[in-house]
C-alpha cells in the first residue's frame, strides 16, 4: 500500500485551525479512541483547545461547544514512541531517551576514561585515576548529558551514520571517514551500544517503517492522525508519518508564510531523492521577499523536505485574506506574495510606495533606555492601544520576550503597582489620561519551577548552599524563604530579632570550625554559626555579668524572656541545616541524592494544605530522576558529585510551561516560542536587544551536524528569525517592538538587532512619507521609531506630539506629578519652619531631655518635639571575617574594656571576654587592636582613680527642682561620691561632655546647696595628650548664694532649652 500524506498549509495559524476543525469535526471509527493532535508547544495546545470547542459538539448558532478525548502529544514523543512500540519498545522506557541513554553512558565513561582512544574527552575531564583534577572532574555529568543529546540528535537527523557506526564502519554515514579528533563518538557509541544492549532508534528506524507500511495494527495511534503548527521538519520523522500514513490518514497542518514561494520552489526542478546539503540548496535565493529570504529559512527548508521524495501526497491551502490598508498589512501582504517592496525610486522616476498615514500606528518600534525602562514603554504602548480601540481586550494582547526570567521581576514591578489600584468600572472617562488607568493584569508563563514553586526554591538554594561559606546573609535568606519561615513559625519580627542576633554575636560565615576545613580555617571556630549560637543559648541562662565565661562562651545579654522559645527555633534551624547540608556533601548514587532531597526539604520546609502541590511537585521531580536512572529495575551506581547532581536538576528547575499558564483572559506574557504563531490582534516583542536577539550559540566542536549541515537541520539563530516571521504574520492589527537603543549609563547610541532592522530597512521600501517643505527626504522609520527619554518622569512623556503625533505618550500618574514638578518653575526652597512653634508647655522639665539637648541641640529638637528619628538603620550584615576594625569599632571595644574595668572587672578577664564576643579579628590579628586599646583604658582607669574617693559608695541622687519660671527640673544625676560626680567616657572631652556635666552640676547644686558640689570628666584628650579630665569646681559661698546662683544658670539653660524645643538653633555641641 502507498502512504498519503495530507499537507494543509496556510500563513497563519487561524486559518489552519479552520481546516482542523473541519477535520476533527468527523468523527473516528471507534467513538471511545482519542484523537491524537500533535502540537510544538503547550501554548499551541490551550489556544487549539478553546478554538475547538467553538466547533465541536456546538449548539446551532452558539459557541458553547467542548474539546475532549483529544491528546495532545509533542511530534518527537509521537514519532518516537511509535517506532519504539512497533520494535516491542516501551514509549516512556525506551533506554535510548536521553534522560535514561546518559546513566548507561556516565557508566561507560567511567569505565573506558582511562583508555587512549578517550584521551581528549579525558584532558577534558581533567584526567583519569588518582591524579584527576577534582575542580575539571565536576564536569564529567554536563560533559556526558551533552554527549547522549549529541548521539539523539545524530539518530533523528543522521540515523544512516549511526547505523554505519553500529556495524563498525566510523564513517559519516555516506562513506567519507570521521575527522580524526571525533573518532572517539563513534568507539564511545559502540560500547553505549553494548551495555544498553538494544537497538538505538536509528537502528530501529527502517524496520520499524517496514513493519508498520506491512501491519499498521503494530502501534495502537488511532486511525487519524493530525500534527499542527509546524515549520521544521526532520526526514527521519518524514519516514515514520509516511509509514504510518499506509494504514492511517496522517494530516500535516503547516505554517508556511508564502504560498507564492512555495509554489516557485515546487517548480523549481525536480525535488532531489535524498536531503540535500545546506550549501547545495539551489532554493535558498528564490525567495524575492528580503524577510522570507532572511527570516524564513526553517519554512522554506521544511518544503524541502516534504518533497524530497515521489510518494504521493494531497496538497490543500488554505489562503488568508486581509486588508492592506496599513503599513503592517502590507509588510504582511508582500511576504504572503514573496513580493518585493516597491522600494525608493530611481532618479527621474515616479514614488511608487504609499504614503504613510499619520495615524497608522499597526506597526511601532519603540528605542529606550535599558530593559526597565522597555516594560514602562511597552505598558504604555498597549495602554494606547486599549484606549483608542473599546473592543480590544487583554485577552487580545500576547507579549513575547527572549528570556523570561530577566524580565519578570521588571514586569512584576511595571505592571503589578497600578493593576489593583483602579478597576475598570471605576475609571472616570473624563479623568486626564494620566489618571485614568485601566486595569491592566498579566500572567507570566514558561517561569522556571523554583520561581513558581517556592519549595524547589528551597531545593534549589539548599544545592548553592552545600559547599558555599554558609554566610550570615545567605543562611538568613535562606530562614525567610517562605516555606522555612512556615516550618518554624517564624515572623517579620522573629526575622528581625535573629538578624540582629547574628550581628551582635559576630557571626560571619561557617557552620564551625570543622566546616571551615575546606578554607584552612579548621582551627578558627570565632564568628561561625555555632560560636553565635552558643551566646544565644547561654544568654537564655544568665546574662552578661562580671565579665564571667562558662567554657569560653560569653553570654548574649540580648535574650529576654519573651524570645527563649525563638531561640529553640533558631538552634532547631541551624542544628537541621547542618544535618541537611551534611547529607549533600560527598559523592553519592542518584537514588541516595533524592531521598537526601526529600529529607532535607521535609526537615527545613513545610506547606499549608492548599500548598500541598509544591510538596508533591518535587516528589515527582525526585522520583522522575531516579526512574531515569533505572534499568530493568536496577539503579544506576554511578556516584555523582554535588556539581553533577546540580546539572541532574538544572535543566528540571527551569521552565516548563503548561497550558494553564496561556489565554487566561489576562494579558499573556511568555517566551517567543510557545505562542509564536497563535494568532493576536496585538502581538508585542520585548526586549530585541542586539547582543541578545537572536541567540548567540558558541559553536560545539563535538557535534558532527555543524561542520556539514543538511536541509533541514537545526539552527537556533535561525529558528529565532523564523519565531520572529511567525510573530509578524501573527499579528492581525499590531506589532510592538522594543529594544534597548541607548545605554542607561552613558547615553550612548546602541543599534536594534539585526533582524529589526531588517524590518526597519523593509518599512523604508514599503511605504514614505511626504518630504517637508524644505524638499528634505524624511525615512518612513522616523514615523515608525519612538525614542524614549531616559526617565519616565521626562516632561516630553507628557506634551502632545513630544513622541507621539497628537497626543501625551505616558500613563503614568506618579511620573506626571514627577513632570510637572519638573517643568514647574524653580523656587527657593521652603524655610524649615515658617515661624517658630508654639512653647510645648507643661509644668515638668527633664533633666535628661536637658543633657540631650545640650548635647545636639537640632537632634533633640527633631526627636523630642517632632517624633523625628534620622538614625541610619539600613547596615547589611557583614559576611567577612573582621581583619581590622574601623573607628567606631575601636571605640565600641574601648568602651567596653572601659565600663568592665571601672566595675571592678580584672583585666584579663574583660580581654577574654571580648575576645569571645566575636567583635574582634581572629586569632594573633585582634592583638594589634587591644595594644592600641587597653593603654588608654588604664590610663582612664588610673586616672579616675586619682580623683579619689570610693567607687563602690557611688549613689545616685534625686533632682526636684522648682525653676525660677515655677516649673520643675526633675531627674537623677548618677556617680556621685561623696561630693565629687564624676563621669569617665572612652571619647575625647568635647563640649557636649562639658555641657553634660555643667547641667549635672547645676541641677545638683540647686538640689542640695549645702554641699559643695564638684563636677568631673575623665576622657581620652588629644593627639599629645593621653587623658583628659575636666572639672567643674563648687561655688563659692554659703548654701543660699550657691543654690541661687545655680537657679540663675539653670533658667537661662531651660530658657534655652525652651527656645530649642520651638525652632532648631543653629549650635553644634559636639
Amino acid at each position: 500500500m502507498v502512504a498519503v500524506l495530507h499537507l494543509h498549509r496556510a500563513e497563519r495559524a487561524d486559518a489552519l485551525v479552520e481546516a482542523l476543525g473541519d477535520l476533527v469535526a468527523q468523527p473516528l471509527d471507534d467513538p471511545m479512541e482519542a484523537e491524537v493532535l500533535a502540537v510544538p508547544t503547550r501554548g499551541v495546545e490551550r489556544w487549539l483547545t478553546q478554538r475547538l470547542s467553538s466547533r465541536l459538539g456546538t449548539t446551532p448558532g452558539r459557541f458553547d461547544g467542548v474539546c475532549a478525548n483529544v491528546e495532545f502529544p509533542f511530534p518527537g514523543r509521537l514519532v518516537g514512541g511509535a517506532v519504539a512500540a512497533t520494535t516491542g519498545v516501551g514509549a516512556e522506557d525506551d533506554p535510548w531517551l536521553v534522560e535514561r541513554s546518559v546513566w548507561p553512558l556516565l557508566e561507560v565513561v567511567d569505565a573506558c576514561l582511562g583508555e587512549p582512544w578517550l584521551s581528549s574527552l579525558a584532558a577534558h575531564l581533567g584526567g583519569s585515576g588518582a591524579d584527576a583534577d577534582a575542580g575539571r572532574r565536576t564536569r564529567r555529568f554536563t560533559s556526558v548529558r551533552h554527549i547522549a543529546d549529541l548521539y539523539d540528535r545524530y539518530s533523528v537527523h543522521r540515523p544512516a551514520m549511526v547505523r554505519r557506526w553500529a556495524s563498525g564502519d566510523d564513517t559519516d554515514g555516506e562513506g567519507r571517514p570521521l575527522p580524526h579528533e571525533a573518532a572517539w563518538q563513534a568507539r564511545l557509541w559502540r560500547h553505549l551500544r553494548a551495555r544498553i544492549d538494544c537497538p538505538s532508534p536509528a537502528e530501529r528506524l527502517d524496520d520499524a517503517c517496514a513493519r508498520l507500511r506491512l501491519d499498521g495494527t503494530l502501534c495502537t495511534l488511532p486511525g487519524r492522525l493530525s500534527l499542527f503548527g509546524l515549520t521544521r521538519l526532520p526526514a527521519s520523522y518524514l519516514q515514520v508519518l509516511r509509514a504510518l500514513g499506509v494504514a492511517r490518514h496522517v494530516h500535516l497542518f503547516l505554517l508556511h508564510p508564502s504560498p507564492v514561494l512555495w509554489e516557485r520552489i515546487a517548480g523549481a526542478g525536480p525535488a532531489p531523492s535524498t536531503i540535500v546539503r545546506r550549501r547545495d540548496d539551489r532554493t535558498a535565493a528564490l525567495a524575492r521577499n528580503p524577510l522570507l529570504g532572511s527570516w524564513g529559512r526553517d519554512a522554506r527548508e521544511m518544503q524541502l523536505v516534504l518533497t524530497a521524495d515521489d510518494d504521493p501526497r494531497v496538497d490543500h491551502h488554505r489562503p488568508v485574506e486581509a486588508p492592506t490598508t496599513t503599513l503592517l498589512a502590507r509588510i504582511q501582504a508582500d511576504v504572503r506574495a514573496d513580493r518585493a517592496p516597491p522600494g525608493p525610486p530611481l532618479p527621474g522616476h515616479d514614488d511608487t510606495r504609499p504614503v504613510l498615514e499619520r495615524d497608522d500606528n499597526s506597526l511601532e518600534v519603540h528605542s529606550c533606555h535599558g530593559q526597565a525602562r522597555q516594560v514602562e514603554v511597552l505598558r504604555d504602548a498597549i495602554l494606547h492601544l486599549l484606549a483608542e480601540d473599546d473592543s480590544l481586550e487583554a485577552r487580545d494582547v500576547i507579549v513575547m520576550c527572549p528570556d523570561i526570567e530577566t524580565f519578570a521581576p521588571l514586569i512584576h514591578a511595571t505592571f503589578g503597582a497600578g493593576a489593583d489600584d483602579v478597576n475598570a468600572g471605576d475609571v472616570d472617562p473624563a479623568a486626564p489620561i494620566a489618571d485614568a488607568r485601566p486595569d491592566l493584569r498579566v500572567r507570566l508563563a514558561d517561569r522556571s519551577l523554583r520561581q513558581t514553586n517556592p519549595l524547589l526554591g528551597v531545593i534549589s538554594e539548599l544545592l548553592a548552599l552545600a559547599d558555599a561559606r554558609l554566610t550570615a546573609s545567605q543562611v538568613l535568606d535562606l530562614a525567610g524563604r517562605d516555606p522555612v519561615r512556615r516550618r518554624f513559625r517564624l515572623d517579620d519580627d522573629d526575622l528581625a530579632r535573629m538578624e540582629e542576633w547574628v550581628a551582635g554575636t559576630g557571626v560571619r560565615w561557617g557552620l564551625d570550625a570543622q566546616h571551615r576545613a575546606p578554607f584552612q580555617l579548621d582551627r578558627l571556630e570565632a564568628n561561625t554559626w555555632s560560636a553565635g549560637l552558643d551566646r544565644v543559648l547561654l544568654g537564655v541562662a544568665m546574662a552578661e555579668e562580671d565579665q564571667r565565661l562558662v567554657g569560653g562562651v560569653l553570654p548574649l545579654d540580648d535574650v529576654d524572656s519573651s524570645a527563649i522559645d525563638l531561640a529553640g527555633r533558631f538552634a532547631e534551624l541551624l542544628d537541621r541545616l547542618q544535618a541537611s547540608l551534611d547529607a549533600l556533601r560527598g559523592p553519592q548514587p542518584t537514588r541516595a541524592w533524592a531521598a537526601a532531597l526529600a529529607a532535607a526539604a521535609d526537615a527545613l520546609a513545610t506547606t499549608t494544605y492548599g500548598d500541598s502541590w509544591q510538596r508533591a511537585q518535587l516528589g515527582r521531580l525526585l522520583d522522575e530522576v531516579v526512574d531515569e536512572a533505572t534499568t530493568e529495575g536496577t539503579t544506576s551506581d554511578a556516584e555523582l558529585t554535588l556539581p553533577e547532581i546540580r546539572a541532574v536538576l538544572a535543566d528540571r528547575l527551569r521552565g516548563r510551561p503548561t497550558r494553564a499558564n496561556f489565554r487566561t483572559g489576562h494579558l499573556t506574557i511568555c517566551t517567543l516560542v510557545p505562542m509564536r504563531s497563535v494568532p493576536h490582534r496585538v502581538v508585542c516583542l520585548l526586549g530585541l536587544d542586539d547582543g541578545v536577539f537572536p541567540r548567540k550559540t558558541a559553536r560545539d566542536g563535538d557535534d558532527l551536524i555543524v561542520d556539514d549541515p543538511y536541509v533541514g537541520d537545526r539552527d537556533a539563530r535561525a529558528e529565532d528569525r523564523q519565531l520572529l516571521l511567525d510573530a509578524l504574520l501573527a499579528a492581525t492589527e499590531a506589532l510592538v517592538v522594543t529594544y534597548a537603543g541607548r545605554d542607561e549609563r552613558t547615553n550612548a547610541e546602541r543599534p536594534p538587532a539585526v533582524p529589526v532592522g531588517e524590518l526597519l530597512d523593509i518599512v523604508d521600501q514599503t511605504v514614505r512619507i511626504p518630504s517637508p517643505v524644505d524638499g528634505a527626504e524624511r525615512r518612513a522609520r522616523r514615523h515608525v521609531v519612538v525614542e524614549h527619554p531616559l526617565q519616565p518622569f521626562d516632561v516630553r512623556n507628557f506634551s502632545p506630539g513630544a513622541l507621539t503625533p497628537d497626543r501625551p505618550w505616558s500613563f503614568d500618574a506618579v511620573a506626571l506629578h514627577g513632570a510637572q514638578a519638573l517643568a514647574a518653575p524653580r523656587h527657593q526652597a521652603p524655610a524649615f519652619l515658617s515661624s517658630p512653634l508654639p512653647p510645648p508647655g507643661g509644668g515638668i522639665v527633664e533633666l535628661d531631655a536637658l543633657e540631650r539637648f545640650v548635647q545636639h541641640p537640632v537632634r533633640a529638637f527633631l526627636r523630642q518635639r517632632l517624633g523625628v528619628n534620622l538614625a541610619d538603620y539600613s547596615e547589611d550584615l557583614s559576611d567577612a571575617l573582621p581583619v581590622e576594625l574601623d573607628g567606631l569599632e575601636r571605640w565600641g571595644v574601648g568602651d567596653r574594656l572601659l565600663a568592665a574595668r571601672l566595675s571592678g572587672a580584672d583585666l584579663d578577664a574583660c580581654l577574654a571576654a571580648e575576645v569571645a564576643r566575636g567583635i574582634l579579628p581572629p586569632g594573633a590579628l585582634a592583638q594589634p587592636i587591644l595594644d592600641g586599646v587597653v593603654p588608654t583604658v588604664e590610663g582612664l582607669v588610673s586616672a579616675a582613680a586619682a580623683l579619689g574617693g570610693d567607687p563602690g559608695a557611688r549613689r545616685s541622687i534625686e533632682v526636684n527642682v522648682e525653676l525660677p519660671d515655677g516649673r520643675r527640673l526633675v531627674g537623677t544625676v548618677p556617680g556621685v561620691m561623696s561630693n565629687l560626680v564624676s563621669t569617665v567616657i572612652y571619647s575625647r572631652v568635647g563640649p557636649k561632655h562639658r555641657l553634660t556635666a555643667w547641667a549635672r552640676f547645676l541641677a545638683l547644686t540647686a538640689t542640695s546647696p549645702g554641699t559643695a558640689f564638684e563636677v568631673a570628666t575623665v576622657g581620652r584628650g588629644g593627639r599629645r595628650f593621653g587623658v583628659t579630665v575636666a572639672r567643674i569646681a563648687a561655688f563659692e559661698g554659703e548654701a543660699g548664694p550657691r543654690r541661687a546662683r545655680a537657679l540663675h544658670h539653670l533658667g537661662r539653660l531651660v530658657e534655652l532649652y525652651d527656645r530649642g524645643m520651638c525652632e532648631p538653633l543653629p549650635l553644634y555641641c559636639a
